[in-house]
């Protein structure tokens, strides 16, 4: 990972950032006024992805070869001819909504939630048609989307056939061989808009967005709908946490080398969805959940009514450098895991997705 770029996938095009003296700049844009919904930074070699999501024209994907400098389309993810008769959402890829890498294998999230993967970087795509087709897929529902919307996958760092993804509203749920068999993995989230029976049912949870520690990779964070959770056994069970000023919001990033490190941006739950008090914070644990502190220097104190996305905070290889970008286009960093925070911009498109690169 090059510590001194950064991407922020906008409502108005792509933006690549870099640092100098200490300093980010904005560097260069891409896909200007197009809704850029997710990104996967450039590997070694340069290749990258991006996922537009054109409204009329539908969801586009392209790739760069060259760390972003030219791009090219290729072919979106697409589902297979829907039977007549079927009920749910159209199967039809409304968003690409997640990319991650794991190994030789690019792995894509979308709305409706579906997910696919590609071995020859991304030119083809392949539908996961176990998760796919597997019956309690039919209990899903939208969390804010029309559709189930899968935004999270976690590769195994150390077995490159396992993943653990989140879907809203769907749960988690985890492979061990590659997605020719799942298993739900959310015992012990808890669903409080569920009738109270079924309020621990593990495919009817609303995981936000789900955060593996890539040094110890057991570890796992989650930013629930109702709530903070985390598991150190691979997701077979979770703890609720409490998290002042609020446990709700969005995002949620892990330290990639301590398992007892993760930061959240609270925000005031459903109807309202801005900050508490109207005063930005950024909370950090570093005792595994039991305190979490509430960082605010550098940002926001008062009538800031930025909300930040599911994807919206990114950390870095090292832990150390942190970025988030605001659904009214507010995009700071900070150098110091969020001690203090330096304002990047006031005035961006709204930003879906922040990534180092």
């Amino acid at each position: 990972m090059n510590q001194d770029r950064a991407w922020a996938a906008t409502r108005k095009g792509l933006f690549e950032l870099r640092r100098r003296a200490g300093q980010w700049q904005i560097e260069r844009l891409s896909f200007t006024a197009d809704p850029v919904s997710m990104l996967l930074p450039p590997d070694a070699a340069g290749h990258m992805l991006a996922g537009l999501n054109l409204g009329h024209f539908g969801a586009k994907l392209h790739a760069s070869d060259d760390a972003g400098q030219t791009w090219r389309e290729v072919a979106a993810p697409s589902f297979p001819p829907q039977p007549e008769g079927a009920e749910g959402p159209p199967w039809k890829l409304d968003h690409v909504f997640a990319l991650e890498r794991s190994g030789d294998t690019i792995w894509c999230g979308t709305v409706p939630g579906g997910l696919f993967a590609s071995r020859d970087r991304g030119q083809t795509w392949q539908l996961d048609e176990t998760l796919w087709r597997d019956p309690r897929r039919e209990q899903w529902m939208g969390g804010g989307n029309p559709a189930p919307a899968l935004h999270s996958i976690c590769p195994h760092p150390q077995r490159p056939e396992e993943l653990l993804i989140g879907v809203s509203c769907g749960g988690a749920w985890r492979t061990t061989d590659a997605g020719r068999s799942w298993a739900l993995r959310a015992k012990g989230m808890r669903a409080d808009f569920m009738p109270p029976e079924l309020a621990g049912d593990e495919n009817s949870q609303d995981p936000h967005l789900i955060a593996r520690c890539q040094a110890e990779p057991d570890v796992l964070w989650c930013q629930h709908h109702c709530g903070i959770f985390r598991s150190t056994d691979n997701g077979a069970h979770w703890e609720a946490l409490q998290a002042e000023p609020s446990s709700f919001g969005f995002a949620v990033a892990a330290h990639p080398h301590d398992p007892q490190t993760a930061w959240f941006v609270p925000a005031v739950k459903d109807m309202q969805r801005l900050p508490v008090d109207a005063a930005l914070c950024v909370t950090r644990t570093r005792d595994g959940g039991q305190t979490f502190e509430a960082l605010r220097t550098g940002l926001p104190q008062q009538h800031c009514y930025d909300l930040v996305f599911r994807h919206g905070l990114a950390v870095d290889d090292r832990g150390e450098q942190l970025m988030m970008g605001s659904t009214t286009g507010g995009l700071w960093a900070t150098g110091d895991a969020g001690d203090s925070w330096q304002t990047v911009s006031t005035h961006l498109p709204p930003i879906y997705a922040v990534k180092f690169g």
